[in-house]
């Protein structure tokens, strides 16, 4: 158990294209949401849906490919790590944010 580490891989489809920030030093960061569904039969018999939402942040060259090719609907696979941010609003509350850092990326559909 010492060599599992902090791992999450997704197959899902983007919520909206990525947003683009370049930084002073070059670098780029690409944010955007994964929707992931689950299918079921409830006791009653009936098909159900679950989707939930992540969100992603790719760095880098990672960063450049999805500005390039991704777009609302795009279906692709994640790999990244779990990582949590916390920051204080407006009102004083403390607030925290969970999301994925991915290192890997592929694109399962082909960009129209």
């Amino acid at each position: 158990m010492m060599t599992i580490k902090n791992r999450v891989q997704l197959i899902g489809n983007l919520g909206a294209t990525p947003e683009i920030k370049e930084l002073d030093n070059g670098n780029k960061m690409a944010r955007f949401t994964v929707a992931t569904s689950e299918y079921y039969t409830n006791k009653k018999g009936e098909k159900v849906s679950e989707t939930q939402w992540h969100n992603i942040v790719i760095w880098g060259k990672l960063a450049g490919i999805a500005e390039k090719f991704l777009e609302k609907g795009s279906q692709v696979i994640i790999d990244g790590k779990l990582t949590t941010r916390n920051y204080t609003d407006k009102a004083g509350a403390k607030k925290y944010f969970t999301e994925i850092v991915a290192n890997e990326l592929l694109l399962i559909d082909k960009k129209q």
